[in-house]
């Protein structure tokens, strides 16, 4: 199979794109599925490489486009929920689960799996690709199920509340640690203003009822107490 200047160009676009995601991941909040995130980026960036190199276009490109149909559909999603637009977030939340679903747990499997895994024997016979690709197909297929139970959750929640809840991802994340430590350097913060103000305040009360006659005017204006 030739290759098309085209497929070229979206090769390098996404291999350069995931090892960005390596290279962003020490920086990025760390959430529940910090480390699926790195054996997927890791597992993608082996098999886009590997097809590259073993001439394996078609199939490597058919599922950089499966990745993609739900991934277009994320960012948007994930940039309306930061400009605080619920309803169009969650719209597009909603058809980004329809079409991660079907795309990871059905089109993936069903057809390429099914042609890497049972209809390549048909033609080649084993060798160290077959096991290595396939092998890293299955693990993006495991992952595809574990983040599918994480948006049916999501989905379920949405049913329920009429409304997108947080990432579920995002249960134990740094940014929820970051939250706690703000609240409590702010409750610190206020008590310590708080009992500024009464300590001021006694202070005041207890200067005003003093009688004048124990105190000393200075000459700058200030009083000093006897």
């Amino acid at each position: 199979q030739p290759l098309q200047p085209s497929v070229f160009w979206y090769y390098l676009l996404e291999l350069s794109f995931y090892w960005s995601l390596v290279f962003t991941l020490p920086f990025d909040v760390k959430r529940k599925d910090f480390k699926q995130q790195i054996v997927h980026h890791a597992a993608t960036i082996f098999l886009i490489s590997f097809s590259y190199c073993a001439n394996y276009i078609r199939i490597g490109t058919l599922v950089m486009v499966i990745h993609d149909a739900s991934d277009c559909f994320l960012e948007p999603t994930k940039i309306f929920n930061y400009m605080k637009w619920k309803k169009t977030c969650d719209s597009l939340f909603v058809i980004f689960a329809a079409v991660f679903l079907i795309s990871r747990l059905v089109v993936f499997p069903y057809t390429v799996l099914y042609n890497t895994y049972y209809y390549s024997m048909e033609i080649f016979q084993p060798f160290f690709g077959y096991y290595f690709v396939n092998a890293l197909l299955i693990i993006l297929q495991l992952l595809h199920v574990f983040w599918s139970c994480l948006i049916i959750h999501m989905v379920y929640k949405f049913i329920l509340q009429g409304t997108m809840e947080k990432d579920m991802r995002s249960d134990t994340e740094e940014s929820d640690k970051d939250e706690e430590r703000e609240n409590i350097r702010e409750k610190e913060k206020n008590g310590i203003t708080y009992f500024s103000n009464i300590t001021s305040n006694n202070y005041i009360q207890r200067n005003e009822s003093e009688p004048l006659n124990n105190r000393t005017h200075l000459t700058n204006g200030h009083v000093k107490e006897r």
